[in-house]
């Protein structure tokens, strides 16, 4: 029997590394609540990601530098608010901030919905409504450590490696049902008039994009509020940023800006990239570019359960040598244009792989390597600066070639892998994990 009363909305005693002190159940259900709720926000900050590419087909006139702004913002955002999110689970509690969280996505997909019927829509209004966006992102901060309090460390691979993979699968959700979406009326909202695709003429509805999820998020808010519950960690301001005297904070930031900024920032930009770097040869590919994030999201899932058993570090380790490969790799394929679409766009999938590893494996490290109290802190520090991926990579690709953006990348991942195997992964590392 454990020691606190499960029927209270918070759990006073609860220690998940004694067992007469945690509830499995209690676990389990706080983490698929906030794993579903997560999904719902990531496929918020890709909104943007799958809008973008067809708002010129619809009478909007954008130039090239435009729209990899608009889908640049939300991960400025992002990065942004995860500096705030981070800082909440002590203060709001599970519930709250999931709650609040979750009715919050509403207003920027229901801004989309209204602004993509009118072609007139000013831009500076678009570029507002795709930072509101980023806000999806910016929860993930907070869920990740406000999960983390709810499982101890043998498990906490596995459940954060859920929560990350399945959570970021709303990133390609997004992404796939948006071709089907264009075509079909939703939610009596067929009613609507569609838009007027002015390349082939057919009728597209590419408000139902974002109104789709609308639904499900107002009852995942309402699932939050009745069954979620609080563990009564608190910590104020001064005590959670004493991570930033820990090595490890700007250590594993590095490393997760490698891992999950590579991922997020070119699943955003995936689209554009590819249509702008190869023309009409890679229109083939364009509605298969749900499967880049899908990899990811899937290869972070699972991969937590094998981070529980050998550790994190080795795992990032394999995953840096991976993407200074596939980076490679992808930079001559991108130079020699039309011919390697194929092999570019298959090579990013192998990339995305190894970069849902390393999302795992640094996942994984930092319970391990930190105290308790600052873990947390650290896991949503380094996932807010890894949030800015989007932006920084739209701003990369706006101002310099696609092939040496690449090899940028390539020189950012040695260092980062260099910094890996002598801190974590080598034999006597001085923090394994």
């Amino acid at each position: 029997m454990t020691s606190f009363d499960s029927s209270q909305r918070v759990l006073h005693g609860w220690d998940p590394e004694d067992p007469e002190k945690w509830d499995s159940r209690i676990a389990q259900q706080t983490l698929w609540i906030s794993t579903v709720t997560l999904f719902l926000g990531f496929a918020t900050w890709y909104l943007v990601s799958a809008i973008a590419p067809h708002l010129n087909n619809i009478g909007f006139d954008l130039t090239l530098t435009q729209l990899y702004w608009l889908t640049s913002v939300p991960g400025l955002t992002a990065g942004l608010l995860r500096l705030v999110w981070m800082f909440l689970p002590p203060i709001l509690g599970t519930r709250k901030m999931v709650t609040m969280s979750a009715l919050l996505f509403i207003i920027p997909m229901v801004g989309w919905g209204l602004a993509v019927r009118n072609p007139e829509t000013p831009y500076g209004w678009l570029l507002a409504l795709a930072f509101m966006t980023g806000l999806g992102g910016g929860v993930y901060s907070g869920f990740m450590p406000s999960t983390a309090y709810f499982f101890p460390k043998s498990k906490a691979g596995t459940a954060l490696g859920l929560q990350a993979g399945l959570g970021n699968l709303g990133m390609s959700a997004i992404q796939l049902v948006a071709p089907w979406l264009l075509s079909i009326s939703l939610f009596g909202i067929g009613a609507l008039a569609p838009q007027q695709n002015t390349t082939t003429g057919e009728s597209v509805n590419i408000h139902n994009i974002a109104f789709f999820f609308i639904p499900w998020v107002i009852v995942m808010a309402i699932v939050a509020w009745i069954f979620l519950k609080d563990v009564p960690v608190t910590a104020n301001f001064r005590q959670q940023i004493d991570i930033f005297r820990n090595k490890n904070t700007w250590l594993l930031t590095l490393v997760f800006v490698m891992t999950f900024g590579s991922l997020a920032g070119i699943s955003a930009q995936l689209a554009l990239l590819m249509r702008n770097s190869f023309d009409a040869s890679a229109e083939k590919f364009i509605l298969w570019v749900f499967m880049f994030p899908l990899v990811g999201a899937l290869t972070r899932a699972a991969w937590g359960p094998l981070c529980d058993k050998f550790g994190g570090a080795i795992w990032t380790f394999t995953s840096g040598i991976g993407l200074i490969i596939t980076a490679a790799i992808s930079a001559v394929a991108i130079s020699r244009g039309a011919e390697s679409v194929t092999l570019f766009f298959f090579v990013m999938l192998v990339f995305s792989f190894f970069a849902g590893m390393g999302n795992a494996g640094a996942t994984k490290q930092m319970p391990m390597i930190l105290p308790p109290r600052q873990a947390g802190g650290v896991m949503g520090w380094t996932g807010a600066i890894a949030s800015f991926g989007p932006f920084f990579v739209g701003v990369f690709l706006s101002t310099t070639s696609p092939s040496a953006f690449f090899w940028y990348l390539i020189v950012y991942y040695i260092i980062v892998t260099a910094i890996v195997w002598y801190f974590y992964a080598r034999p006597k590392a001085p923090f394994p994990g």
